[in-house]
């Protein structure tokens, strides 16, 4: 228990140090939200992958995924690394630094408020944010209660308390550049923690090949009547597992607090590195939370999923392991945790004080009055994260935890579509965008009060958020050829960035003679 707690206050005191350390860097808006766009490919691809990698996916995600598809799950952290991270970075990083940085936009809302010339955009946008950030922001504390009971026999309320206190002083304190090195230091934990993990748990099984012959023996007759179905290549339920695959990778592409990293970043080179570093990052983490998810059912004499849901697999999983080992686990839930929420209410604070309150609400709003609203914006975010998480938590209040179900989806189907094609295409129009912010928020929102109408494919907010990206891809492109085509001088200007010649050095780029 000494070393538990000593490791506990190591980390938190490291934590809030460099949030102190960073202060310098956020006095005005720029430096507080985006780092002064001077950040690193290490820092910038860390901070990419910790945004991405919850607690949600370590304990939620992890446990159900791999219950429900077994060790075939694992395509769902190879399809985070390859789509997520590898795809997203080449198609929308430089673009994103570019035009951002031309708009002079510094959060996704202001971007469509700029490129399609609409304030009524710009200001919808934020409140999808945050509607949906807001529940989202609270999961992030539920797959903390198991392991800090095991781990502590802490209450949660407690936990939960002191983890957004430390986060919102390193934020608050240091901004954008704090969240960064504090992501890395976090991202650091999370790679050698996992794999310490799935090296204790299957050495606890007899090894991998005896682990996944003990899965090869399992059946549920209630999944499939196939034998050997959990060691499988594609699982019980291929179909569904694709649905998994497309919400958690793809929806990275329309997520603010993902998108916003690519704002930062510093310079060609250091897209291009990482680019590489954030893929080989979520391999390891994502591939490796759902990898060790897989052989949860090896465990299935001591899990009641009636009674203490998938959140209780990986729990119990790890349960048996030695205290030094437990230690980690929960050092790495808290850096998994941790840097999710700091990217969040970070996003949240400054979506809400730039584009909804600056010039709407609050006239003649200077650098430091903008910055001073964010912080106190993000203890206000934190505080109601906290209310909803013990709430949740206590009463069992089924329709909040819905709500944190379907954030993802709503956000991505809503932003993903009008975000890629305002990089690329001129002809995309203001009334596309309306239509698919419309259409996404509609169908997630209709998802939670009226699912059981919907077609059984669709019932899972999982497939139903899938669904809305990829319908998203569709209507923007179709609404834009059939309305009144974009101001030509401001679509011109906004794509004006990518016509700039810029000189590099022989080694990054080949002459054509």
């Amino acid at each position: 228990m000494v070393l538990k707690i000593l490791m506990l206050v190591v980390f938190f005191g490291l934590m809030v140090g460099i949030g102190l350390y960073c202060r310098r860097n956020s006095t005005d808006v720029n430096g507080f939200v985006l780092g002064g766009r001077q950040v690193g490919p290490w820092l910038t691809a860390f901070a990419y992958g910790t945004s991405y990698f919850s607690a949600v996916i370590f304990v939620g995600y992890a446990g159900q995924f791999g219950w429900k598809y077994g060790i075939a799950a694992t395509w769902v952290g190879i399809g985070n690394a390859l789509i997520g991270s590898l795809m997203a970075w080449g198609v929308l990083g430089r673009r994103t630094r570019i035009m951002s940085q031309h708009l002079s936009s510094a959060t996704m809302p202001e971007f469509f408020g700029k490129r399609f010339g609409s304030k009524s955009l710009k200001i919808s946008a934020s409140a999808i944010i945050f509607v949906f950030l807001i529940p989202y922001t609270a999961s992030l504390y539920n797959g903390l209660s198991r392991l800090f009971g095991m781990a502590f026999n802490i209450d949660y309320s407690i936990c939960v308390i002191v983890m957004a206190i430390l986060t919102g002083i390193y934020v608050i304190a240091g901004g954008y550049m704090a969240t960064a090195i504090n992501d890395f230091i976090q991202g650091i934990i999370m790679i050698f923690g996992i794999i310490a993990v799935i090296a204790a748990v299957l050495k606890s099984q007899g090894g991998f090949l005896a682990a996944l012959d003990g899965l090869s023996q399992i059946s549920d007759p209630a999944t499939s009547s196939s034998p050997g179905v959990f060691n499988s290549f594609f699982g019980p339920d291929p179909l569904n597992l694709l649905g998994v695959v497309i919400l958690t990778s793809l929806g990275t592409w329309g997520l603010p607090q993902m998108v916003q990293k690519f704002y930062a970043i510093k310079s060609e080179g250091a897209i291009n590195k990482g680019m590489i570093i954030s893929t080989l990052f979520a391999v390891i983490v994502a591939g490796g939370c759902y990898f060790l998810g897989g052989f949860g059912r090896l465990f299935s004499d001591k899990i009641d999923i009636a009674a203490g849901g998938f959140d209780s697999v990986v729990p119990t999983m790890l349960s048996g392991l030695p205290d030094i080992l437990i230690a980690v686990v929960v050092i790495l839930v808290l850096s998994a945790s941790m840097s999710t929420l700091s990217s969040l209410v970070l996003a949240s604070s400054s979506t809400l004080t730039l584009d909804l309150l600056k010039d709407n609400v609050i006239k003649d709003m200077d650098e430091k009055k903008q910055v001073k609203t964010m912080r106190g914006l993000i203890v206000v975010f934190i505080a109601i994260s906290v209310v909803l998480a013990i709430v949740q938590y206590r009463s069992n209040v089924t329709f909040i935890a819905q709500l944190m179900g379907v954030s993802w989806g709503a956000l991505a189907g809503a932003f993903l579509a009008p975000f890629l094609y305002g990089l690329y295409w001129k002809r995309t129009t203001k009334a596309a965008c309306w239509v698919s912010f419309i259409f996404s928020s509609v169908v997630m929102v209709a998802n939670i009060f009226v699912r059981s109408s919907f077609p059984a494919l669709l019932q899972s907010p999982i497939n139903a958020g899938a669904f809305c990206m990829i319908a998203g891809l569709i209507i923007v492109p179709v609404v834009s050829l059939f309305t009144k085509a974009p101001d030509r001088a401001l679509v011109d200007d906004a794509f004006s960035c990518y016509d700039q010649k810029v000189l590099v050095k022989q080694s990054e780029a080949l002459g054509d003679e």
